[in-house]
């Protein structure tokens, strides 16, 4: 079978406090812009819409059928959110975006990562198999759903958010979703 490797960059705004991991992107063929939470079928950016704007379709174009790509990197770079995924390159065992059918080939060093964000207090997972290759890492309890554990990285007091999947396969409701995240950032001072 394909490995694939990410096709994205980290990103990395340098005041971050907050460090989003997914696990791995859908395939190309299913993405509305070149960015992270590309497929119009996750509901990632109408969480942030819901929670920052009243808006689940903040972040959407006129037409609908696409995500503002240059508004959402505006709107992370002000807030402090970095976005990377805990896999850097995977096999897709079936021809879908499913974390149950990918297979991780290189994890991220999601270390790394953090070195370069001084100001990171906290990861969040936004699924059980980004959670699970993260905690390969890390000596971490896992947290429940909506909820966090602490840990310290070198030295520096972190906590691991595990937020509901932004799948729309995950059966959960758009706003249980976002009332779960929104626990979240109001803890780290993102969302006042």
């Amino acid at each position: 079978m394909e490995i694939e490797t990410h096709p994205l960059e980290p990103f990395l705004p340098a005041k971050s406090k907050l460090l989003m991991l997914g696990s791995f992107p859908p395939q190309k063929k299913r993405w509305s812009m070149e960015f992270y939470y590309p497929n119009l079928n996750n509901d990632m950016w109408r969480i942030y819409g819901i929670l920052f704007f009243n808006d689940k379709n903040h972040f959407l174009n006129s037409t609908l059928k696409s995500f503002c790509r240059e508004q959402i990197i505006d709107f992370l770079n002000k807030k402090g959110i970095a976005l990377f995924d805990t896999a850097s390159s995977i096999r897709r065992l079936q021809d879908n975006a499913s974390d149950k059918f990918l297979e991780v080939v290189e994890a991220t060093d999601v270390a790394a990562l953090l070195r370069q964000l001084p100001e990171c207090k906290a990861i969040v997972t936004t699924g059980q198999k980004a959670t699970d290759t993260l905690r390969q890492q890390f000596d971490i309890e896992e947290p429940k759903v909506g909820d966090y554990s602490e840990f310290v990285f070198e030295g520096r007091a972190m906590r691991l958010y595990r937020m509901p999947s932004s799948s729309r396969a995950y059966p959960l409701a758009l706003d249980k979703k976002a009332a779960a995240y929104r626990i979240m950032f109001q803890d780290l001072q993102i969302l006042k």
